[in-house]
């Protein structure tokens, strides 16, 4: 059915949000995975924040567990504020900062292995990020190095296939030893681990298969990144978290979301979302955005190829043949 877009499609009911969230929350730990409480790694961002925050509310702070799980390129104020939240929930946490197994394990030094061959002058005392081009203008997507020297000079560096899968499998080791730590402290305390990704994350595979994209539940899945603003807001949430603007938190270079991988702003990208999924056309959606009929096509067609490319990042393991002896969870609450 077709939907009319307009500024309130977004709108939620908290409060009912928060009670339907912590009804799942409480039949998923209680009677579908059998588990006494929940694991939620904050990184002070708001999905993390409000994963927790709607943990709390439905179980109670003594059956939360918050890890906060730092590493070299990590803004140092990240932590700072995870750990205020934490407090300000009355959870117990632990801080563990994954660098030493990272620089072990050889995460840094393929990264930078991968950024000296695009840019040969990178060294030690240097910030980089990748950002993404092509999309919006209809071209296929590539990425591009953005590196600062420590003389302050911007160097913008087209990456080749190779150099870019490298560095982001490399940059993929960080969520893959956050969930290893996530899954210890799951197992001694016989909790679940929570998933934070908002419905855009969720819908357009940004999560990395088997690092934060594994998980037991994933409370705030079905929310646009908008309507979990405004759940956090409504659990209280300290503004300093209610007000942060998204980041990646993971490249030494401060990036937003939508530099990385999404064609707009998370604000714009919940609409287009939503109006693709409400058969909404790409001239009104590019009237609602002011961005133009031909830009919004551009969107919608960025979307769409995002959802077949991370498809299998959804998929289970593939078998030759069904096991149909083992029991089967719904994945979605029916009640």
């Amino acid at each position: 059915m077709k939907g009319q877009l307009s500024k309130d499609v977004l709108k939620l009911d908290e409060a009912a949000e928060v009670e339907r969230i912590g009804a799942r929350l409480r039949e998923a730990c209680g009677q579908v995975l059998r588990k006494r409480g929940l694991v939620v790694a904050i990184s002070s961002g708001i999905d993390s924040s409000a994963c927790v925050g709607v943990a709390v509310r439905a179980l109670g702070a003594s059956k939360v567990f918050g890890l906060i799980l730092p590493e070299r390129d990590s803004s140092p104020d990240s932590a700072k504020k995870a750990e205020r939240l934490a407090q300000h929930l009355g959870i117990r946490y632990a801080i563990e900062d994954i660098a030493p197994t990272l620089e072990a394990i050889g995460c840094y030094r393929w990264r930078d292995q991968a950024i000296k061959r695009a840019l040969p002058a990178y060294g030690p005392g240097w910030g980089m990020k990748i950002v993404i081009s092509g999309g919006l203008e209809g071209r296929i997507n590539h990425f591009r190095l953005i590196a600062k020297s420590p003389n302050d000079e911007m160097h913008d560096v087209r990456l080749g296939l190779e150099d870019y899968l490298q560095i982001v499998a490399a940059t993929n080791y960080k969520q893959r030893i956050r969930k290893t730590i996530e899954y210890f402290h799951a197992d001694r305390l016989n909790y679940a681990v929570v998933g934070t990704p908002n419905r855009l994350e969720y819908d357009q595979g940004f999560f990395v298969k088997n690092g934060d994209g594994a998980a037991d539940v994933k409370p705030i899945a079905h929310l646009y990144k908008t309507q979990v603003y405004a759940l956090a807001r409504h659990l209280g949430l300290p503004a300093e978290i209610c007000n942060t603007t998204p980041t990646t938190d993971t490249y030494s270079l401060p990036q937003g979301q939508d530099e990385f991988y999404f064609a707009l702003p998370y604000q714009q990208m919940d609409y287009a979302v939503w109006a693709l999924n409400h058969g909404v056309t790409a001239a009104e959606l590019g009237s609602f955005l002011g961005i133009g009929e031909e830009r919004a096509k551009n969107v919608y067609a960025d979307i769409e190829a995002k959802r077949r490319t991370t498809s299998y990042m959804h998929a289970q393991p593939l078998l030759v043949e069904a096991v149909t002896e083992l029991p089967k969870i719904d994945p979605v609450a029916r009640k």
